[in-house]
C-alpha cells in the first residue's frame, strides 16, 4: 500500500511542475497562467515530493525509504513525460 501512495504523490507532484511551466501550459490549456497561479503549481509540486520523502522514510526507513522513492519518482516522471508527448502528438 505504501508503493501506491508514494507512486500517487510523486506522478502528482510531478504533475503540478509540469503546469508550472509556461510552455506546458501553453500546450496542455492553450494559454499562460499568471505568475501567481504557476508559483502555486510549483509549491504545491515541491510539497507533494516533499510529502512522499516523508511517507517513504517514515513507513521503510532512510535506506530503503529513499531507494524505493527514488524508483517512484522515476517512473512517474517517466509517466509525465510521456503523457506529454502523447498529448503533443495528438494536436494538429
Amino acid at each position: 500500500m505504501v508503493h501506491a501512495l508514494l507512486f500517487v504523490l510523486s506522478l502528482a507532484g510531478f504533475v503540478c511542475l509540469a503546469l508550472a511551466m509556461e510552455r506546458h501550459q501553453r500546450d496542455l490549456c492553450g494559454h499562460a497562467f499568471a505568475r501567481r497561479r504557476s508559483r502555486q503549481w510549483r509549491i504545491a509540486g515541491w510539497a507533494l515530493l516533499l510529502l512522499a520523502l516523508a511517507t517513504a522514510v517514515l513507513a521503510q526507513g532512510v535506506g530503503f525509504g529513499l531507494a524505493s522513492l527514488s524508483g517512484h519518482t522515476s517512473i512517474a516522471a517517466g509517466v509525465v513525460v510521456l503523457a506529454l508527448m502523447l498529448r503533443a502528438r495528438q494536436r494538429p
